[in-house]
């Protein structure tokens, strides 16, 4: 059976197809908008708010922790209520926490407002690419609208500190939070009428043990990864990796027993889906950099956050421009060749940043993060793409969910990996430092920039500007380091990425005739014991492989 809508299977792209897509841009700038404003507000909030560091680190990560430990279960969700019905409660809950953080009174009410926001963002993620699958069945249209939605999603990164260090000038930090809600009002007003319903009619009941044991795989793995990277080897954190990893494991053994599974592990035997998915999970590696790229731009260069984010505007204008070139590309080459173009692009940007060795290098990092920028649009545009067009379309929420999931557990892993080796980069150059600092101030100035600048604020000025200085030199080697890293990643990458997906072929231009039929979604059972084949309409058609 075919999935369905109210009007039947869908067979071309109408214009409301078009207004459509651009409502689903509206939460897609939500959960960038979300995403790109805390650490800019932070600061303010804690102050106001008498947070303690602990609490400083909840109210920052528990969002992060939520949403992806709930990716997989809301993609089943969406599959088997329907995914605009799920994308239209997400965007409600938003909304409604939006106004409860804003106005929180104490820490613990904002960090239970920040973990629902979590939740609604793991119910808007799957459900608008979801949508995007089933409104735009043909190939080159599919990969176009997919296109779109990075591009909203990097446009909404960027404006993000704009808007947010406008209203912190002008209005208490709660307003920030603010401003989620008037975008999810108007997904509420246009949602019902201008977006159709997607379901997979064959879905069953969700299974309980399946959501917790995915929710504890994942919350694990990213917690463990998390703080892996912000206090190195340590009991806690190893512990929580490893029992995540167990978990991981009982919940795919269980997966391939069940009859109607909350996740198709068989999905991965899909040959352009696994590829694809996997390429996802290095994307998100090596953002893992972003985090030190900001750090330097803050100590080192004496940039505010907001200056900051005026200041990597070009790189976030070359990765949109990328993303919508990326779609046309296949035209002519193959994505597997794209791809591992984009990936050779990305290593050559990052290994233009190691020779950054302290301040006044502003022009070099731009130069690399905007090279980088330009070759990660194919990788992430054209993944996304794939992924979806190589799933069957009743299961394009879980497929969508699982991309997710891998792409955020990805982003922990490398900045938890590419931190270890900045941080440890940073101490060694620490080890000697200028005469005349005491031994507390030093050993806080090891432990990190921050650190540094806290320690230099009570020492005598000619002792604070050497041991500034040093500090400066160090976090730029970690830099460099990172990049270094990052651009071994990507060149790595590139052959695999080529071979995995060289079966793929170059999309044709638009046709006469009506787009290719989806093809209905194979049974849980045989997708787990190596059953039918599938096909995305695209040309992809694979069978599940051992």
């Amino acid at each position: 059976m075919a999935e369905t809508t109210p009007s039947g299977p869908r067979s071309r792209v109408v214009p409301r197809d078009l207004v459509g897509l651009a409502i689903l841009g509206l939460p897609t700038l939500l959960i960038a908008l979300d995403n790109s404003i805390l650490y800019l507000v932070l600061p303010r909030l804690s102050t106001d708010l008498r947070a303690g560091a602990a609490e400083q680190l909840w109210i920052a990560d528990i969002g992060v922790f939520t949403m992806a430990g709930l990716l997989v279960p809301a993609g089943a969700l969406g599959d088997r209520i329907g995914r605009r019905r799920l994308l239209l409660l997400g965007t409600a809950c938003l909304g409604a926490v939006s106004v409860t953080a804003a106005y929180a009174v104490n820490p613990g009410m904002l960090i239970a407002s920040r973990a629902l926001v979590g939740v609604a963002s793991a119910a808007l993620v799957p459900s608008i690419m979801g949508l995007i699958r089933g409104m735009f069945p043909d190939a080159r249209r599919h990969a176009r609208a997919v296109a779109f939605w990075m591009s909203c999603y990097v446009g909404g990164t960027a404006l993000g500190p704009l808007a947010a260090g406008t209203l912190l000038d002008a209005f208490w930090w709660g307003s920030v939070f603010l401003l989620n809600v008037p975008v999810a009002l108007a997904v509420l007003l246009l949602g019902p009428r201008l977006l159709p319903e997607h379901r997979n009619p064959a879905a069953g009941r969700l299974h309980v043990p399946s959501v917790l044991l995915s929710l504890a795989t994942v919350l694990l793995l990213t917690y463990g990864l998390k703080g892996l990277a912000r206090e190195g080897p340590g009991t806690t954190s190893a512990a929580a990796v490893a029992v995540g990893a167990v978990c991981g494991a009982v919940f795919a053994r269980s997966q391939r027993s069940l009859a109607d599974p909350l996740l198709d592990i068989g999905l991965l035997r899909l040959r352009t889906l696994g590829a694809a998915v996997s390429l996802t999970a290095v994307a998100g590696v090596l953002s893992g950099a972003q985090l030190f790229v900001g750090l330097y731009l803050q100590t080192v260069e004496g940039m505010s956050p907001l200056a900051t984010a005026v200041w990597l505007l070009p790189s976030t204008l070359a990765t949109v421009l990328a993303v919508q070139v990326a779609p046309g590309l296949t035209r002519w080459i193959r994505p597997g060749s794209a791809i591992a173009a984009g990936l050779a692009v990305v290593a050559g940007g990052y290994l233009m940043l190691l020779p950054i060795d302290g301040p006044g290098r502003r022009t070099l990092l731009m130069a690399g993060l905007v090279v980088s920028s330009v070759g990660i649009g194919p990788l992430s545009a054209l993944c996304a793409h794939l992924v979806l067009r190589s799933a069957p379309p009743g299961r394009a929420g879980s497929a969508a969910s699982l991309n997710e999931t891998c792409g955020q557990l990805g982003t922990a892993a490398g900045i938890a990996a590419l931190g270890v080796l900045g941080n440890a980069v940073y101490a060694a150059r620490m080890r000697t430092l200028p005469a005349g600092v005491p031994p507390d101030a030093a050993a806080s100035a090891r432990d990190s920039v921050i650190g540094a600048a806290s320690a230099a604020a009570r020492l005598p000025r000619p002792v604070a500007a050497g041991l500034l200085a040093k500090a400066d030199g160090a976090l730029a080697e970690g830099l460099a380091a990172v990049a270094g890293a990052c651009g071994v990643i990507a060149a790595a990458a590139v052959v695999p990425a080529a071979l995995a997906l060289r079966h793929v072929p170059a999309s044709p231009g638009p046709a006469a005739g009506p787009p290719a039929r989806l093809a209905a979604p194979a049974p849980a059972a045989g997708a787990a014991q190596g059953g039918t084949p599938a096909s995305g309409g695209d040309g992809i058609a694979e069978g599940h492989r051992s």
